[in-house]
């Protein structure tokens, strides 16, 4: 429910604050005062897009802000969750336009997009202007809005529990198909395994035989070394040597400086280190030995896995993965003829449970659009659309394919005056008239759409008397269900409100300014009675006021 609508330089709108409550609130005021001012201060911030000319002249930027209660509008405060949006339970929308044409937008004071606020102000206002794009003209609103006044959840679970097996089931056969012939592709992959198994594709016998080629084509250079190595090593003149007889002379001395004993104790150590490391030298020089024909096998065999890398065209070292998955797939062809035979027979098993489930659905659907249209068209007559009819269409969907939404989409169909034929609802070209069926059709579904407030922008344009009475009864009887806002000119509709704002404007310097006030019990009085009989409010128009607002107590 909209609790606050906060507006400054907007239009000729310098600054206005205006506070609701549940049910029916009417906003009156002369012609050309901007009355429908405060219905485009919700479409702007509904995501609606704005001008430049929104602005106030000669100020630098608009800005809108509402607030809402998310009590009744359990499906916005669950969009604010997932979003990461919400904010103690609160929801906050803030908008701003610059006089250059750039707007931005926030939800509890963070920044969104204009997509994210549409989206989010679809599920707490729904605007039923002259002019404006209702959620009520799109056909999967309306095919939404026909399911929710059947009350068929379940129907519509097991249609589409059933074309979701069904569209998994077909693309299943599909991607088998693709494959072409099962034996061609059978036996390709037979060749491509036997030339992987043909070479060692582990990652412990590829590091081997990597380190192996290393050693070979490096055999020369590893022979000289460990040769020098060893020639230092060893010998009479070499460093072992020359540390043992540098121990016997410090060891002489250590009677003078017991220090140099702990210098003896370390060059022991070195030379025990120096010993094995000569030992494991020699093991290694003798281990090594210039073999062209090895360093040419180990060649032949490393190039051969790595042209197998290229034409599987993955790295060396995912070879081994590659010839599972190659693996696998034969396997899974082993059967493949089985496998088809079987999903053609699970899919046509899921198609019939389509067709009945959609079946189903479709007799529920004719069922509530039926007496959905009757409702409507008796609402119609009382709105001053006497001899319009309203009917419900159920068009066939032109793929027949299984649909998790059915094997139809709703079209609402409407013909507002006598002798005219039935046109999609979406092409009805009067305002007022789209606002009146609008109305009917809230009345008739009493508001289960999931937007809490509803706003009604002169739904009672080219009426009057007993007609504009009942548009007056109709909506407040609607506002028992949910808010609705409604602009008016029609005393009859004004009386039937539970509060009243006047938008009224005078000229300052030269400037068209609007203000917005809240009218009290006596406000109301003297505002119906200007509607009544004018500018000159005579005591006859105040009597006439006071019975109207009587007739709604």
């Amino acid at each position: 429910m909209l609790l606050r609508l906060s507006i400054r330089d907007f239009a000729v709108v310098a600054e206005a604050e205006l506070d609701f409550g549940p049910g029916l609130t009417v906003i009156s005021g002369e012609t050309g005062a901007g009355k429908s001012l405060l219905v485009d201060a919700l479409g702007f911030l509904s995501g609606a897009r704005g001008d430049a000319g929104a602005v106030r002249h000669g100020a630098q930027r608009a800005e809108l802000a509402a607030e809402f209660s998310l009590d009744d509008c359990p499906a916005a405060a669950a969009w604010l969750a997932e979003q990461d949006l919400d904010e103690d339970g609160s929801c906050q929308l803030r908008r701003t336009l610059r006089a250059d044409g750039g707007s931005k937008a926030w939800i509890n004071g963070r920044s969104v997009t204009l997509s994210q606020l549409a989206e989010l102000a679809g599920l707490l206002v729904e605007i039923h202007g002259q002019h404006a794009q209702q959620a009520l003209l799109a056909r999967p609103h309306q095919t939404r809005l026909l399911d929710e006044v059947a009350r068929h959840p379940d129907l519509l679970a097991a249609t589409a529990d059933s074309a979701r097996r069904w569209k998994a089931l077909q693309q299943e056969r599909d991607a088998l198909l693709a494959r072409g012939d099962v034996s061609e592709r059978q036996a390709w992959l037979q060749h491509q395994l036997d030339e992987l198994d043909a070479q060692p594709l582990d990652p412990a016998t590829l590091a081997e035989l990597d380190a192996s080629h290393r050693r070979h084509a490096h055999a020369a250079g590893l022979i000289a070394a460990c040769d020098a190595a060893l020639d230092t090593l060893g010998g009479e003149d070499a460093v072992t040597a020359r540390l043992l007889r540098l121990r016997a002379s410090l060891h002489r001395e250590s009677a003078h400086e017991a220090r140099l004993l702990e210098v003896e104790a370390m060059l022991e150590s070195a030379c025990i280190q120096l010993d094995e490391a000569q030992a494991l030298l020699q093991r290694i020089r003798d281990d090594l030995d210039l073999d062209p024909e090895a360093l040419a096998a180990l060649e032949r065999r490393l190039s051969r896995i790595h042209d197998l890398a290229r034409k599987h065209r993955v790295p060396v070292e995912r070879l081994a993965a590659h010839r599972d998955a190659l693996a696998a797939e034969l396997d899974s062809l082993a059967d493949a003829d089985l496998r088809l035979q079987r999903l053609d027979r699970d899919i046509a098993a899921a198609l019939a449970d389509w067709q009945a489930a959609a079946a189903a659905l479709s007799a529920s659907r004719r069922r509530a659009g039926d007496a959905l249209a009757d409702a409507i068209t008796d609402l119609m007559g009382a709105l001053g659309m006497q001899g319009g009819r309203f009917e419900v269409a159920l068009e066939p969907n032109a793929t027949g394919t299984p649909d998790p939404l059915g094997s139809e989409r709703v079209e609402f169909l409407v013909s507002a005056n006598p002798g005219q034929p039935l046109r999609p609802l979406r092409k009805v070209a009067s305002g007022g008239e789209l606002s009146r069926i609008s109305l009917a059709i809230e009345v008739a579904t009493q508001g289960q759409d999931a937007a809490a407030t509803l706003v009604f922008d002169e739904v009672d344009a080219g009426i009057g008397g007993a007609v504009a009475a009942a548009v007056g009864a109709k909506l407040r009887a609607l506002g028992a269900t949910r808010q609705v806002l409604c602009v008016t000119h029609q005393p009859q509709v004004a009386a039937a409100g539970h509060a009243q704002y006047r938008v009224s404007k005078a000229a300052q310097d030269g400037i068209t300014r609007s203000s917005v006030q809240a009218l009290d019990a006596a406000g109301r009085v003297e505002e119906i009675a200007r509607m009544v009989g004018g500018a000159d409010v005579s005591p006859e128009a105040r009597a006439a006021a006071r019975k109207l607002l009587e007739s709604f107590r």
